[in-house]
């Protein structure tokens, strides 16, 4: 919508598109409440958003830019709007909740046509060479317009759901497609044209950066990593609230860890424990009776009383566990720190334990094509039911009654005045004297783009969480993301993972050791390690950022010094799962609308009674569905189980495992229980 055409009068105002703001502009717009939510970036979700690879070169120049350029505040257009009995309180427009960001590029710099054309120099076959020569060429700017017909699916990640099926060996396929055809034009000259087609598949291989420049588009990375536990607030909120119908998931194949420098599978299932070959049979015994235990602790508090104001880890050990299974459920299960208390440890274990089995094997999932997907999820409910959107606009200053002590308006970057009941802010646009403490928690995050797993597997298609434990006893643990191509966040043959961790230093300074003990970096560009070498087995990295992200979670209310009116969304936190941010939403959301509910279902498409439309509404084939639809709804209230729509049926949860599901796909909550 032009920015001129904005009307004067909102219910409530919203600052900034992250996950928590997107949500309460859903909740609100929904209950039929009058919603302006404006963002100052060309791009939705914040702090959340995900890039395509050129995408986030670009936004890295900005921040260089912005680093670099003195922004001064101009305050004579709103001065001139503030009329008697009115205060000012001021935004800031400048971001500077990501601090420290370092990129190195280690894939080979050479143009991609020379490497490519190298390979057919060392057939013995002239003719051949010649054929390949043409083919690879045509290949690299065609790109997938030279494919065979099941390529061109792949090749369009966006529009295609079955995209899933990209991968390394059908890029290998897809070079043996290309090489068919010139084999049989040749067929009369040589008759072993079939035996030079090996050579170029180990060349396309070699991934240079102005390869991935090229497939940038294929890639979709997060600046925040997080997973989605399969009983939390999000997917419970997706379901509810039916905006899972905007977006689809994988489950996380498997949880891996990583000890004295080898990458181990996690065994946190009952078939885990027994399949494991990594424990021996008494602590197979131990770690279930453990287990079981945590699944009703409460009902047993003569066991873990004496711990209440202990660390987890003492209560771990009091109960015999090895050091082994200790590293297991403090890290990979439980997922905490060192420092965390016990009953808070064994909550999260209860909850990690009971989020099994829903979707499939591991307790994650992961909205395809990035969790930037999510707050714009969440932005299409609330556009869906009036909510009106403009980015690359924001707010100048908020207008105060200083009888009241509340904001009555707000001033955009235009010199509009607008009236509203409630404002909501993203952190970020708060200036440090409207702050009781300037000093932030940071979380340091790495991005890396490398050409295989660190645990290569029969199927290569696999999201992994693997979770890294302290290397000193001083520094964080480290959580890791891998995320493979099927994902849609990266382009075939290569592999992206994202490392983080609360901050103790730098980005770098915090993961580059984590990076150099999983992962071969090589010293020149496009080098690789020689023959034999332990570094030969490893992962090549071939290309890393490395950014610290202010962590404000820490915060409330009483940290701010704003009217009341004034609701302040905190950004990203340093957790695994997104809960923090859904409770701060619901919790904001009943602070404006306290006596309305968070997030009611959307109806369905098809039982939306448009005015004028009950002619063609008639028909047994239209009543019958429309009736059908009611009763489903009506029974989701009443916790019946029921799949919500034949399209997005699903006969196994577990189905999840190896393909990708629209997120309606699983059963109600009231099924599961």
């Amino acid at each position: 919508m032009a920015a001129e055409n904005l009307p004067s009068q909102f219910d409530v105002v919203i600052l900034g598109t992250g996950l928590t703001e997107s949500v309460i502009a859903a909740a609100c717009s929904r209950v039929g409440q009058n919603v302006l939510h404006l963002d100052r970036r060309n791009y939705y979700a914040g702090n959340w958003a995900s890039f395509t690879f050129n995408g986030l070169l670009s936004w890295i120049e900005e921040y260089k830019n912005q680093q670099e350029a003195q922004i001064t505040e101009s305050e004579q257009v709103w001065r001139s709007l503030i009329d008697e009995g009115e205060d000012v309180v001021p935004l800031s427009s400048v971001d500077s909740s990501i601090s420290n960001l370092e990129v190195f590029c280690y894939a080979s710099e050479e143009e991609e046509k020379e490497e490519e054309t190298k390979a057919p120099l060392t057939s013995c076959q002239p003719v051949n060479a010649e054929a390949v020569s043409e083919e690879t060429n045509g290949d690299s700017t065609e790109a997938q317009d030279t494919v065979t017909g099941d390529d061109a699916t792949a090749s369009d990640a966006k529009t295609q759901k079955e995209e899933h099926k990209a991968s390394e060996p059908k890029e290998e396929q897809n070079i043996s497609d290309i090489s068919e055809p010139s084999q049989s034009q040749e067929e009369k000259e040589s008759q072993l044209i079939s035996s030079p087609a090996v050579p170029p598949v180990e060349v396309e291989k070699k991934i240079t950066y102005q390869k991935l420049v090229k497939e940038g588009r294929r890639f979709n990375i997060d600046l925040v990593s997080k997973l989605m536990y399969s009983r939390g607030a999000l997917v419970d909120l997706l379901i509810k609230s039916n905006v899972s119908r905007y977006a689809e998931f994988k489950n996380i194949g498997r949880i891996l860890t990583c000890r004295n420098g080898k990458v181990e599978q996690v065994p946190c299932s009952r078939a885990d424990v027994f399949a494991s070959k990594q424990l021996t049979v008494v602590e197979k015994r131990m770690l279930m009776k453990f287990l079981t235990f945590c699944l009703d602790f409460e009902q047993h508090p003569e066991e873990y009383q004496d711990y209440t104001e202990k660390p987890f880890r003492e209560f771990l050990k009091n109960k015999k566990l090895t050091e082994n299974l200790q590293d297991f459920v403090l890290h990979s299960i439980a997922i905490v720190t060192q420092q965390t208390l016990t009953e808070e440890g064994l909550k999260a274990t209860q909850h990690f334990l009971r989020c099994l089995g829903r979707y499939g094997n591991t307790p994650f999932l992961f909205p395809l094509y990035g969790l930037g997907e999510i707050p714009q999820c969440f932005c299409r409910m609330c556009a869906v039911f009036g909510g009106i959107y403009c980015l690359r606009h924001s707010v100048q200053c908020l207008v105060v009654d200083k009888a009241s002590n509340k904001v009555k308006a707000v001033i955009d970057t235009r010199g509009q005045k607008i009236s509203c009941s409630h404002f909501v802010v993203e952190d970020s646009y708060i200036r440090d004297e409207q702050r009781q403490s300037t000093s932030y928690r940071q979380i340091s995050r790495a991005v890396l783009i490398t050409d295989r797993s660190v645990l290569p597997s029969e199927s290569d298609q696999q999201i992994s969480l693997v979770t890294i434990p302290p290397l000193e006893p001083s520094a964080p643990a480290v959580s890791m993301v891998e995320l493979c191509s099927s994902s849609m966040t990266c382009m075939p043959g290569t592999y992206l993972v994202h490392l983080t961790c609360s901050s103790s230093g730098t980005a770098q300074e915090d993961l580059a050791p984590v990076v150099s003990q999983l992962f071969h970096v090589s010293t020149i560009p496009g080098e690789e390690p020689s023959e034999g070498a332990e570094e030969r087995s490893k992962p090549a990295v071939l290309w890393v950022m490395y950014f610290s992200m202010r962590d404000t979670s820490t915060l409330d209310s009483s940290s701010y010094s704003l009217p009341s009116n004034v609701h302040v969304c905190t950004g990203p936190d340093g957790s695994l799962g997104c809960d923090y941010s859904i409770k701060l939403a619901e919790s904001v959301f009943h602070h404006i609308l306290p006596d309305e509910e968070f997030c009611p279902p959307a109806p369905n498409p098809e039982d939306i009674i448009y005015d004028g439309d009950g002619p063609q509404a008639e028909g047994p084939g239209f009543d019958e569905s429309a009736t059908t639809e009611a009763d489903k709804s009506q029974a989701e209230e009443e916790g019946a189980a029921h799949e919500r729509s034949p399209s997005t049926e699903s006969s196994e949860p577990a189905e999840m495992d190896s393909v990708t599901q629209q997120a309606p796909s699983d059963t109600t909550p009231s099924s599961e229980e």
